[in-house]
């Protein structure tokens, strides 16, 4: 139980971008496609899991005095084995996502698990804490870039969903429409918490 408790709340409770607002750079940036956000939400899954593993086994042989240098060097390690499997095996996904799976590195999402909890909790419920927080953010990621594809594009992973008549919301597919996309997304969000909370009183 404590351990799907782990996993759930990435997904649900403490969404790492719907309810906590971290990682804002790769979910403005590469949310264009769905392809986009499904490519970075997994890779960035990807470094969580095996970062917040490895640093929950090191977590005491790890001086305190140089934790942080310590994580950012394991979580660096991670990042390059994906970005290298990325132009290896999918190379129009790495072209696409460029510099943001580098970035990855200084993901606040990544480093604050780290921290937060892989430093301090088990090897098991650190992979669960991992895992829940990593789809919770591919899950957002997908989200928005759905949005964004639709509207902007009048296609849902590159397949036409419109006749030729229509037009699509060009502002949609550039940064002004991420931040247009979210604020939709967190507009209902709130919404129908606010809603749930009036139904429970």
């Amino acid at each position: 139980m404590s351990l799907m408790k782990e996993f759930n709340k990435g997904i649900i409770k403490d969404n790492p971008v719907f309810i906590q607002l971290l990682g804002m750079c790769p979910i403005l940036a590469v949310t264009t496609t769905v392809e986009n956000g499904i490519g970075m939400g997994l890779s960035a899954t990807a470094v969580l899991l095996g970062s917040n593993v490895v640093i929950s086994l090191l977590r005491k042989f790890i001086p305190s005095k140089v934790r942080i240098p310590a994580f950012i060097v394991i979580i660096a390690g991670f990042v390059t084995l994906i970005d290298m499997m990325l132009k290896a095996y999918f190379p129009e996904l790495s072209k696409s996502l460029g510099l943001f799976i580098p970035l990855i590195v200084v993901n606040c999402i990544i480093l604050a698990r780290a921290e937060a909890f892989a430093s301090k909790n088990s090897t098991t419920k650190s992979f669960f804490d991992g895992l829940g927080m990593g789809l919770g953010f591919t899950i957002a990621l997908v989200i928005l870039a759905g949005l964004r594809e639709v509207l902007g594009n009048g296609t849902f992973w590159g397949l036409p969903l419109f006749g030729a008549s229509f037009q699509p919301a060009l502002i949609m597919i550039l940064p002004p429409g991420a931040f247009l996309g979210l604020g939709i997304i967190l507009g209902i969000m709130n919404w129908f918490a606010q809603r749930r909370k009036g139904g429970e009183a």
